[in-house]
């Protein structure tokens, strides 16, 4: 964080982030992203879910993954594909909505126009 002017201290406290509560604050980050070792990757990211477990910031944590499209790594509690499947999820989603809105603005029109 950028000090407020240049004649601040430089031995101001950071502020406070949500990562200083997660589970995993401390931990060797190399655990979170697997795949580089001589563990099997898949192996790696099972114990790094298992930490996310129990985090107490781990729905924050998922949503900065998911806001700032971290493309590697277990976030949250989800690892690349998982994520890339929720996102996907909600993009099919999202267009079903605005598909079925759109649907109902004609059929509005469509029926104020037979009325008139």
């Amino acid at each position: 964080m950028p000090r407020p002017s240049r004649y601040a201290p430089n031995n101001l406290p950071r502020p406070r982030h949500w990562s200083d509560d997660a589970a995993c604050s401390g931990m060797d980050t190399a655990v979170f992203f697997p795949g580089g070792g001589p563990v099997p990757g898949k192996l790696e990211a099972e114990y790094a879910k298992k930490v996310c477990v129990q985090c107490p910031v781990r729905s924050t944590c998922l949503t900065h993954a998911l806001t700032f499209r971290e493309d590697h790594g277990v976030w949250g509690g989800l690892d690349e594909q998982e994520r890339a499947a929720l996102l996907r999820e909600a993009r099919l989603a999202a267009e079903r909505q605005r598909r079925q809105e759109k649907a109902a603005r004609e059929k509005e029109e469509a029926d104020a126009g037979a009325t008139a």
